[in-house]
């Protein structure tokens, strides 16, 4: 028996955070060992995940056992998954110290890939040299902080992906463009799943059961993407426990109820934040807070059910519909000018999607999927002004609509052809419809300039096709995977058709375990892998007749990916990755916009042959959840230079290599989980990160040309491979008290978390602010997609 603390309440009456910590730690532990087996066979499940009454995770040893520790003074209950198992709910009482789950073998075999790839099937799919996947509360730690719950706020701190800032959800993974990143949420493509136009991502961790990010030589069953695949599994509904989580908190609230079915369950979520207090508070202290009318704010839904006919057939459904948005007003009066602005923005997203998975045989899995999705973003904004010097006026309106429709199907079909042997194949087809309506208008001193009304309605077909050949020899050794798939767009409007190139993407991956149970060493592997990856520029969405571009001269962006990897699992729950890479883009399109600043156009040149050579390396150490404490440490260096030859702007080089806008040579990151006690958790967050390129500014030229406008400055800037914004070093921590009832069903917590506390004593120096109208640069802005402040937030969450 393990004694963590027993003090009486008296003992810390004269302090309330002391008396919240001890009397909610105040229990005994007792360490238990719980051995997990197949049901029919007996043998034990290596990998198995427990997950503890105080939701911390453990796994399973080659003996199919774990240990864990659980209150002597009540019953508390832990759940046991393994994959292609029926999950089961284990009760741990008082003065028992040794239990026995078995599992039974579920009729889906959805997983089976699972179980080749993943050494720890717990870890998603953790696989060297394609993915690195996080899930259960190596996920939920580091997303559930902050003013906005969001997976990517975890995502974001896995190897290989450049530090973007905490208010920022399209990081670059592995020097790729951040738009190229493709997310797929169980198996449905989803087109530009942010809130706010990137700030954060749809994905609530309560929604989402792991996160797999495969930025190596993955899989040849997905693509449309050269950078990054990230793939959401959906929350899976408890076919026989009913549970209810509710949070409330400082800027949100959060409800998700799921539901047990005879043969399945559903799974309800819902989202609403309110930062309404929190910017009238700032208001009082920053005055670029004061101009916001509507503050930022977020709404959403989400469900997901699923449903076993027999043990061959099922059906799952999930959906998401979500709106988001922001007003802000610019008001002025003074001896000199008279200005009068104001802003409206909204957003809305919305899918739904179904699959249905079938065993004909009981080699043969078949897997169909169906969705259809929708988003939308208006803005709106009107500006007037008045130089009360030069009795000059302006005024100008912007108005914007971009919507979106997509309709998309999939057929997946896999046979276990034996002897570790097994062939898959697969095709699917998308429909998207962008339809996008601008209209501009101008007025100079009563002169109204010619308006701007352009209305693009485009319509796009994608195919792909690929068969995929796996091997996993029988003690494990060696594996295999040799994969084709082919990539096809077709994109049509008002007087044009681009019919595009398929593209026809080999990959290959090979497998060797070196060692196994070789003193600290529980395994050691290595792998190499290369292949080629083709996606679409996101910029064609919104082409027309007059960008004059040849019925088969849009090609699809290329790109030749090598990784060679090596992963080693040690004894006590630690396990070392370190992958390096080499990526050649070819054939990348880019675009040259033609904006006059006076006489608005919006001409637009694409072209089809910008270049980009990208090298680097990423590693990860990470210690697996156990009684005292968890987390990881990951670092990652890129060198990604691109390449634009048609182009002659200054910030790109004029048409030489350059390092983009969004790449940093470094990035670390530090997440450190302390469990002193099984009632209080601490968890912390901290990174440092290299400088994005910042242009340098050459000249500053006034501007009086046409005669009649309001005079204003302009600033000439140049690429230099040298200047860069300051190092951001972000440091977050979360501290959370928990309170479990006797009956072990029902958990609170108690958190209090802050955001980017440094930026008390640092901020680092990013672009210099310009002021048109004196021609001055003036204070930096920050470095990166962070808060300028530290931001606190304070919640309560129950669990059923």
């Amino acid at each position: 028996m393990v004694y963590v603390i027993k003090k009486s309440m008296g003992d810390f009456k004269f302090s309330p955070f002391f008396f919240l910590l001890f009397s909610a730690a105040a229990v005994f532990c007792a360490e238990v060992s719980i051995t997990v087996v197949d049901q029919d066979l007996g043998i034990p499940l290596e990998g198995a995940r427990i997950v503890s009454w105080d939701d911390s995770e453990t796994f399973c040893n080659t003996a199919g056992k774990a240990f864990i520790f659980a209150p002597d003074d009540r019953t508390v209950v832990v759940q046991i998954s393994y994959p292609g198992y029926e999950s089961s709910r284990l009760a741990l009482r008082p003065g028992t110290v040794e239990y026995t789950a078995a599992l039974r073998l579920g009729g889906i075999r959805e997983e089976r890939e699972l179980v080749i790839e993943a050494s720890r099937p717990g870890s998603s799919e953790t696989v060297s040299g394609r993915s690195v996947a996080i899930s259960g509360r190596e996920l939920s730690r580091p997303a559930e902080t902050g003013f906005v719950e969001d997976v990517m706020r975890a995502v974001k701190l896995l190897p290989g992906v450049g530090y973007i800032g905490g208010y920022m959800a399209m990081p670059s993974i592995r020097g790729g463009e951040p738009s190229d990143t493709t997310a797929v949420f169980d198996g449905f493509y989803v087109e530009r799943p942010f809130h706010w136009d990137g700030a954060f991502s749809i994905f609530d961790p309560k929604m989402v059961e792991s996160a797999q990010l495969s930025h190596g030589v993955f899989s040849a069953r997905y693509g449309h993407t050269i950078s990054g695949l990230l793939d959401i599994r959906a929350k899976t509904p408890s076919g026989d426990t009913a549970e209810v989580d509710l949070a409330v908190s400082t800027s949100a609230a959060n409800l998700n109820l799921s539901f047990p079915l005879d043969r399945g369950g559903i799974f309800l979520m819902g989202r609403v934040t309110y930062w309404d207090p929190f910017v009238a508070a700032a208001k009082i202290f920053y005055e670029e807070v004061r101009y916001i009318s509507t503050a930022p704010y977020i709404r959403s839904f989400a469900m997901g059910a699923s449903y076993d006919f027999t043990t061959d057939l099922s059906f799952s459904a999930n959906g998401f519909f979500g709106f988001d948005g922001v007003g802000a007003f610019y008001k002025e009066d003074s001896d000199d000018a008279r200005i009068d602005a104001n802003l409206a923005w909204d957003n809305k997203i919305g899918f739904l999607t179904s699959a249905l998975h079938f065993n004909p045989g009981k080699k043969i899995l078949l897997k169909t999927r169906l969705g259809a999705g929708f988003l939308q973003s208006d803005l709106g904004a009107k500006i007037d002004s008045e130089n009360k010097n030069t009795l000059h006026t302006f005024s100008q309106g912007s108005f914007f609509t971009d919507r979106t429709i997509n309709v998309q199907g999939r057929i997946d079909l896999d046979w276990d052809a034996g002897k570790g042997f097994i062939v898959s194949t697969g095709v699917e087809e998308r429909y998207s419809r962008w339809d996008r309506t601008e209209y501009y208008s101008w007025n100079y001193n009563g002169d109204q300039r010619p308006s701007i009304d352009n209305n693009v309605m485009n319509h796009g077909m994608a195919t792909a096709l690929y068969g995929l050949f796996e091997y996993k020899s029988e003690n494990r050794r060696f594996g295999m995977e040799l994969g084709l798939r082919g990539d096809h767009f077709r994109l049509s409007g008002k007087d044009f058709v681009l019919k595009g190139i398929p593209s026809v993407n080999p990959r290959l991956n090979l497998d060797f375990g070196i060692l196994e149970e070789k003193g600290v060493i529980d395994a050691l592997s290595f792998t190499v892998g290369t292949g080629f990856f083709s996606s679409v520029n996101n910029d064609l969405q919104n082409i027309s007749s007059r960008n004059d571009i040849g019925e088969y001269a849009a090609t699809q962006n290329r790109s030749w990916t090598s990784v060679l990897g090596t992963k080693i699992d040690f004894t006590g729950g630690y396990v070392f990755t370190l992958e390096g890479y080499f990526k050649h883009v070819f054939n990348r399109a880019y675009t040259l916009y033609l904006i006059d600043p006076i006489e608005y156009t919006d001409n637009a040149e694409y072209f089809f042959d910008g270049k980009a050579l990208i090298w680097g390396f990423d590693c990860m150490l990470q210690k697996f959840s156990s009684r005292l404490w968890d987390g990881w440490v990951s670092y990652s260096f890129i060198d990604a230079r691109y390449k634009d030859p048609k182009t002659k702007h200054q910030l790109r080089n004029l048409g030489d290599w350059y390092y983009p806008r969004f790449h940093r040579f470094h990035t670390l990151n530090v997440i450190f989980n302390y469990k002193p006690v099984p009632a209080v958790h601490l968890t912390t967050r901290f990174s440092l990160a290299s400088g994005m390129p910042i242009p340098k500014t050459v000249a500053i030229r006034e501007i009086n040309d046409p005669p009649g406008i309001i005079p204003y400055y302009e600033r000439i800037q140049k690429y230099e491979h040298n200047s860069r914004a300051g190092l951001v070093i972000p440091l977050d921590v979360k501290l959370s008290f928990f309170n479990f009832y006797k009956q072990g069903k029902v958990r609170r917590e108690i958190y209090v978390s802050f955001e980017n506390l440094l930026s008390l004593v640092y901020k680092p120096e990013g672009f210099k602010d310009f002021d048109r109208n004196t021609g001055k640069e003036t204070a930096s802005t920050i470095a990166s997609y962070d808060l300028p402040i530290p931001l606190v937030t304070f919640g309560i969450k129950w669990s059923y």
